[in-house]
């Protein structure tokens, strides 16, 4: 459980984003695509974790002070800094090893992650506007990956799709925060309009670019699949602008069972429709 923690497991379900690439490229029947696919979502696992853990380094003296943060192994002091860095460094190596045999790209691609990452937690996650652009950077990047390892054509509508979709959210999760007071250096310089603003631009764009994909993808009849896409982004907005926790945490989407249904629905249509066009 300690070690579950310390690699923060529950942060897992945004790396699913590499089989994006196996599902719109109409391979998900295909055994060796999924597992492929499957490893590459190990080794994007392995290096979210040892991120994780150098973030949490990093950060320890404000973890310290932080009301939940404190509870963090390393913060905590349940983990020493030589255990925490030494697995750091071990399953950093692994998934390195294990993106070097699935692709050169997708190597490279575990390495910008990785150094992105860190480039965030040293400098821009204190910057307004460059906080939430690189966070949503990194999940452009786990998109594009399974692109990579299986040797296929995302179509750039896709791309950024993926971009806006996780831009939405990340401004979607500090509005929340703002309005629950939650304590982050980069929050005092947001304001609510700000916010607002941004929570208008961004899903408008993805609006926009889900809606170009569907119009122009080699599957037409994904235009069936947009009400319910929209219904998902607009059960998103909903819980952001009623200060649902879900919106500062989204691994707990489970919780609304609306959303759960909205993108239940939603993947089903999406992988009925590019099946029946195969």
């Amino acid at each position: 459980m300690l070690l579950f923690k310390l690699l923060r497991v529950k942060q897992y379900y945004k790396n699913f984003l590499v089989f994006l690439a196996l599902i719109f490229a109409g391979l998900f029947t295909d055994l060796n695509a999924i597992l492929v696919c499957g490893l590459g979502f190990v080794a994007l696992c392995l290096i979210s974790s040892a991120n994780y853990i150098l973030n949490d380094f990093i950060n320890l003296d404000e973890d310290r002070k932080h009301s939940d943060k404190r509870l963090r192994p390393l913060a905590s002091g349940n983990v020493s800094l030589k255990e925490g860095l030494i697995v750091a460094f071990i399953i950093a190596v692994i998934s390195l090893i294990l993106g070097m045999y699935l692709s050169k790209g997708f190597f490279y691609m575990l390495l910008l992650m990785f150094f992105l990452t860190q480039i965030y937690s040293l400098y821009f996650r204190k910057e307004i506007f460059l906080d939430v652009l690189f966070i949503s950077f990194n999940f452009v990047i786990r998109a594009v990956s399974g692109a990579l390892i299986l040797n296929v054509r995302i179509s750039p509508w896709l791309i950024l799709c993926t971009f806006f979709l996780s831009l939405f959210i990340a401004v979607g999760k500090r509005r929340v925060e703002l309005v629950r007071g939650v304590k982050r250096e980069v929050l005092k310089l947001y304001n609510e309009e700000i916010l607002n603003t941004l929570m208008v631009v961004t899903s408008a764009l993805l609006f926009v670019s889900y809606g170009m994909y569907s119009f122009l993808s080699v599957y037409p009849l994904l235009i069936y699949s947009i009400p319910f896409a929209f219904y998902v982004i607009f059960r998103y907005l909903y819980l952001v602008y009623s200060g649902s926790l879900i919106g500062m945490k989204t691994e707990l989407f489970y919780q609304d069972i609306r959303l759960v249904i909205g993108i239940i629905v939603w993947v089903l249509v999406s992988s009925g429709i590019i099946y029946i066009s195969l």
